[in-house]
């Protein structure tokens, strides 16, 4: 019986995301796996989000990027450890890449990790990373066609974030529709529409990650 290459890495990566997960359980930390384009604001949501949980959760970032250290020193701050992983041409992490970083966090003394991952909708969405949950982030600068070009990452996130709101004025992305478009690709995918430079939608979705803190008995005072 022929083993494809594509499978044989596959099930290697499934093996040390499961390593990766039990570790991060054993330490009741929740880890979310970030994911999307290049310019989707995805560090710019996390800059936001850090603000809002400063001083109430206890955060730590992997930054995966194919090169420099920009998004990485951007999310560097008081109170947050902040790992730069550079791919050097790879489009996405993988388990192994992270599982190398863990061990430079202090694990226990986290509550939340946030992944994020190399800009790409496609390649990141096929990769286990031991995380809890993915979620999606899709900008409305992109354009409401994404989701059908690109369902893979919809379909095995947890959540979904349009971002960049405050430019809907100037856009003809429309997202009542393209919320609909997503859900019938996932209908159980929580939807979020915000803007990370104005604050419009940060608290309800600083609510959705406390309720994923939740479920490993975390709560906020």
């Amino acid at each position: 019986m022929k083993v494809f290459l594509a499978e044989q890495l596959q099930k290697a990566n499934r093996a040390v995301a499961s390593d990766n997960r039990r570790l991060l359980a054993a330490h009741g930390v929740t880890a979310i796996n970030i994911i999307g384009g290049p310019g989707a604001g995805k560090t710019t949501l996390l800059e936001k989000t850090l603000e809002r949980l400063a001083g109430r959760v206890k955060v730590g970032v992997i930054e995966g990027d194919i090169y420099t250290t920009r998004d990485a020193e951007r999310l560097d701050r008081p109170g947050v450890e902040v790992i730069q992983i550079n791919t050097r041409g790879a489009c996405h992490l993988d388990a192994n890449m992270v599982g190398q970083v863990l061990g430079e966090l202090a694990l226990p003394d986290l509550d939340l990790l946030f992944i994020e991952n190399v800009g790409n909708l496609v390649c990141p969405a096929e990769f286990d990373l031991g995380e809890d949950c993915k979620v999606a982030v899709l900008s409305v600068a992109e354009g409401g066609d994404k989701p059908a070009k690109y369902p893979l990452v919809f379909h095995e996130a947890t959540a979904a974030v349009l971002t960049k709101s405050d430019l809907l004025p100037y856009t003809d992305f429309r997202p009542e529709q393209v919320t609909e478009e997503i859900l019938g690709i996932n209908p159980e995918l929580d939807m979020f529409l915000l803007s990370a430079r104005s604050g419009e939608g940060i608290d309800r979705w600083c609510d959705w990650l406390e309720r994923q803190l939740a479920r490993k008995g975390f709560a906020i005072a």
